[in-house]
């Protein structure tokens, strides 16, 4: 499957290169060199790691402005969340990045171009790309537009946005046991999966919830048990 044209992505990135060559790295997994050799053309995975510290640069300067009194840990917790590849893989979806990227026969036999991995892999790759081709003042308009939701929702959220934590903390003072959570239901293709997970307290079902990963659907059903928690807090 041959990618799509370039200019389409640019679109979805509100971003025109000066060097389109950039973002062609950008997309160009290593699987993909290995079978088909072009002059001066290399793959992502430097792109990658400069990317990454980009991002992460970014993203920390904004979660220490809007939470000025907020703890190291804290800031760390809800940076970690948002540059996870949970979050990149998101929304390198939401602007089709899996149709434009350069995979080799065999990551396209194996559906390369939905796995979240190199979709977060090369959302990375792009965010260096664009911070290479007109430096750091451009790429952090880029990073705020489409990271603007996932910024709007820590936000919104609790200030450390880790419930599985907290609700551990709540049942130990209260019951002096831990939490148990259970997966009930697994559903969809290997590379796309669905996990609903029940959480238990002495025994008892405080909640459940569903997630693209065990992690996201524990988190969730640790939110609805606090909520539970706190509006009934006698029960035990």
């Amino acid at each position: 499957m041959t990618p799509k044209d370039l200019k389409f992505l640019e679109e979805a990135l509100f971003y025109s290169f000066d060097a389109p060559t950039r973002l062609r790295q950008a997309l160009t997994h290593k699987s993909y060199l290995n079978e088909n050799r072009e002059a001066g053309v290399k793959d992502n995975e430097r792109l990658e790691f400069l990317g990454d510290a980009v991002l992460g640069l970014i993203i920390s300067d904004v979660l220490m402005e809007r939470f000025p009194n907020a703890s190291e840990g804290d800031l760390s917790k809800m940076k970690a969340r948002i540059v996870s590849e949970e979050i990149l893989a998101r929304i390198a979806r939401g602007i089709d990045l899996g149709s434009f990227l350069y995979l080799g026969k065999g990551e396209e036999r194996t559906l390369g171009k939905e796995k979240p991995s190199l979709l977060a892999d090369a959302m990375e790759a792009v965010i260096a790309a664009i911070y290479l081709d007109r430096g750091f003042i451009l790429v952090r308009e880029v990073v705020l537009k489409q990271f603007e939701g996932q910024l709007k929702e820590v936000t919104l959220s609790r200030v450390a946005g880790d419930y599985k934590t907290e609700l551990q903390e709540q049942c130990q003072k209260r019951f002096g046991i831990l939490p148990v959570y259970e997966v009930i239901q697994e559903s969809g293709p290997d590379h796309q999966k669905r996990f609903e997970i029940e959480i238990r307290i002495n025994e008892v079902p405080y909640g459940v919830s569903t997630g693209n990963s065990k992690k996201e659907a524990e988190q969730g059903a640790a939110k609805i048990a606090l909520e539970s928690l706190r509006e009934f807090p006698q029960v035990q």
